[in-house]
């Protein structure tokens, strides 16, 4: 009697310890579900998708409707076959695992049904599995389980449970819900799913790792025949089904779905800007459906005219578009190969710009009312400059190392003078140069009022996204644009979009259109018969050449009506020097990179072929009477008159010294080392030989 006795109070404690661990659990309406998340899509400008941005966990939680009832009936045979029987916990199914587990002295079954995974997968973080917290582990699901039945159908609960389970890890990342793991072992939708594929998948939540067809095949096709043995004892298919199907490999054809991706340097660029705006988690496994400006068509034709002008002679090549209207960057493509090297040429690469820079020294001019016409410059080769403004005396060489006389600033432009660009640069102010700059689109920390930047000599470079944004503010008329690649972003799992205010396009005004279109009517006569000529397109377009000190780096930057387009060409790595290699004659900007843009531009452009808008605002000039001026205060001393040819007055004997001071004012001491064609002697190669179209650097 007393050991009936103990047996009964035994009894009633345990059913006061079940009845206790279950009441400690919350109200499942208290919990917030775990989002498993979803990873983030990222659409070029015509909808076709780029890629995924990679995470951990792959997820593409989809709707029931799209997945096969063949999945559904697998699932619910191997994991819960009383699943439309039971309240959320399957007492028969508890006591049926217990004596399987008793008799094989291991655990070979579990009692847990599919609604008590569903609240594993979306509430708790409980893994524990033995022992007495293993025990209260189930007992808490249970109660929880029983009360998200009571909230929810069985199609809703089994979705979720479809949409949130793993099915194993490839390559580091693990497939959660049954679209990412379609995909990522037969690289098919889910609702494409066969009954083979179906039960191979339905078998992996168990022990994803274990019955890993990747890792474990001979696992793997017994866990799919006990699944198929199962379909056909609760009748769901035929034991003949089960029995051909089981004869039949895995099927397996692993897929990229989730890593392919096109476009790849944009790519990168895109998901950096997302990163910033949202941070890495949202990012990964926000769910983003995201809308970019990038023009595949456009990318397609940049690269084919990269390859075909620049073949296979060496250097490297990056070019990128930008639309004036908004600052949409439309291509961004480059000779580089993605699988080498992950650094964007286009985006990140800081360059030496050469002459291409002078376009701000001519705008700073201009903004200014100074007559590109009627001011005149002597250019001379050496120019030496001593001028206490910006320390020790200092020597500035043409390209050739030849003097061109007495010159227009606008004959200056088409002929790329270094001679007379230094002496304007000091003339409207160095300072005032680097804020045209800025104000055009180039990096404040790029520039800082050196004198050598108005021919191209920085401390660090630019990018060509800097370069053909910069040059897209005189296409625009005067308006600077943001450059912005991404149009949209849409959540997913919400069905909201939005465009945060860092990617709205934003026009700020910084030059009368009247200043824009003077700039414009140089620069399309640079083309029509300056240094630009391999650009010409046969229709409106202007812009200039860019050559570094031997040929390191080579520019071509310009416009069209609609279209504003920087081309770099040069070796990545270092500073290789370019001789030779453009049909025996030394690269610069007039060679590869204006033929590459004459080529890209005159496909891009399309059957448009108009002329650039005339200005609603007048260029109104005044007399120009500059320190370094032929008609103003001729510091050099040289006169209008002045046609000699100095070339080979070069003082190889002398040391310029370094600068001393940096004030950002435009006041700094001049670095002889910070521009295009700094003291040097005369080089070892020849000039290249002028062919007939006026082509120099």
């Amino acid at each position: 009697m007393v050991v009936f006795t103990l047996i009964g109070l035994a009894g009633l404690s345990v059913v006061a310890w079940v009845a206790s661990t279950a009441a400690s659990a919350p109200p499942i309406s208290s919990l917030k579900e775990r989002d498993p998340g979803a990873n983030t899509e990222v659409l070029a400008a015509d909808g076709t998708r780029l890629g995924f941005i990679s995470a951990d966990y792959l997820s593409r939680p989809i709707n029931g409707d799209r997945m096969p009832q063949v999945l559904k009936d697998a699932t619910v045979a191997i994991e819960d076959e009383r699943f439309y029987k039971h309240k959320g916990v399957d007492y028969e199914g508890i006591v049926r695992a217990a004596i399987k587990n008793f008799v094989n002295r291991k655990t070979v079954e579990g009692g847990s049904t599919l609604t008590m995974q569903l609240v594993k997968n979306l509430y708790t973080s409980d893994k524990a599995r033995s022992g007495l917290a293993g025990y209260q582990r189930k007992i808490r699901e249970a109660k929880l389980a029983e009360e998200l039945e009571n909230e929810h159908h069985k199609d809703w609960i089994l979705e979720k449970y479809l949409n949130t389970t793993s099915y194993g890890t490839v390559g580091g990342q693990t497939a959660i819900g049954v679209e990412a793991g379609a995909r990522i072992y037969f690289d098919k939708r889910a609702k494409d799913l066969n009954l083979n594929q179906s039960a191979l998948l339905a078998g992996l939540p168990q022990a994803p790792t274990d019955y890993s067809p990747i890792l474990h095949g001979a696992a793997a096709k017994r866990r799919r025949n006990q699944v198929l043995d199962k379909m056909a004892e609760l009748g769901m298919i035929t034991r003949e089904t089960a029995a051909r199907v089981k004869r039949r490999g895995m099927g397996l054809e692993l897929g990229d779905y989730f890593s392919r991706r096109r476009e790849g340097y944009f790519f990168d660029y895109v998901k950096d800007e997302l990163i910033k705006e949202y941070g890495t988690r949202t990012v990964k496994l926000g769910g983003l459906v995201v809308h970019t400006t990038i023009d595949l068509e456009k990318q397609k034709l940049a690269r084919e005219a990269i390859k075909t002008k620049l073949g296979d002679i060496g250097p490297s090549s990056a070019l990128v578009t930008i639309n004036p209207r908004n600052g949409y960057i439309l291509a961004m493509a480059s000779s580089a190969d993605y699988a080498e090297t992950k650094f964007n040429l286009a985006a990140q690469g800081e360059r030496q710009p050469g002459s291409s820079f002078k376009v701000f020294a001519l705008m700073t001019a201009l903004r200014r009312g100074v007559n590109p016409n009627s001011t005149r410059y002597t250019s001379v080769s050496p120019t030496r400059i001593n001028d206490p403004r910006y320390g020790a005396p200092f020597e500035v060489k043409t390209y050739g190392g030849t003097s061109g006389g007495n010159m227009s600033l606008f004959e200056a432009t088409l002929r790329s003078d270094n001679s007379v660009y230094i002496q304007l640069a000091l003339d409207v102010g160095p300072d005032k140069v680097a804020q045209t700059a800025i104000d055009m689109g180039i990096k404040r920390r790029h520039v800082h009022g050196y004198p050598a930047e108005s021919l191209g000599g920085l401390e660090n470079g630019v990018s060509p996204l800097e370069m053909a944004t910069a040059y897209a503010t005189i296409a625009s008329r005067g308006y600077r644009n943001r450059p912005t690649a991404i149009t949209k972003v849409e959540f997913e799992r919400t069905g909201k979009s939005e465009l945060p205010r860092r990617w709205r396009p934003h026009r700020t005004k910084v030059f009368p259109d009247g200043v824009t279109y003077e700039a414009t009517k140089i620069l399309e006569a640079n083309i029509q018969g300056g240094t630009g000529t391999h650009a010409n397109i046969g229709c409106p377009a202007s812009g200039k050449t860019g050559t570094t000190d031997n040929n390191t780096d080579a520019w071509f930057v310009g416009f069209t009506p609609r279209l504003a387009t920087a081309v770099w060409v040069g070796y990545p790595n270092d500073r290789t020097y370019m001789t030779g290699l453009y049909f025996g004659r030394n690269v610069d900007g007039g060679t590869f990179p204006a033929d590459i843009w004459g080529a890209y531009m005159s496909q891009v452009k399309g059957n448009y072929c108009g002329d650039f808008r005339q200005p609603k605002e007048p260029f109104v000039s005044s007399p120009f009477y500059g320190d370094y001026a032929s008609s103003g205060g001729n510091r050099l001393g040289l006169g209008e008159e002045q046609e000699e040819d100095q070339s080979s007055s070069t003082d190889d004997d002398t040391v310029t010294p370094e600068p001393e001071t940096d004030d950002n004012t435009g006041g700094t001491e001049f670095d002889p080392d910070q521009y295009e064609s700094p003291p040097q002697d005369d080089p070892n190669t020849e000039p290249p030989p002028d062919d007939g179209n006026g082509t120099t650097p």
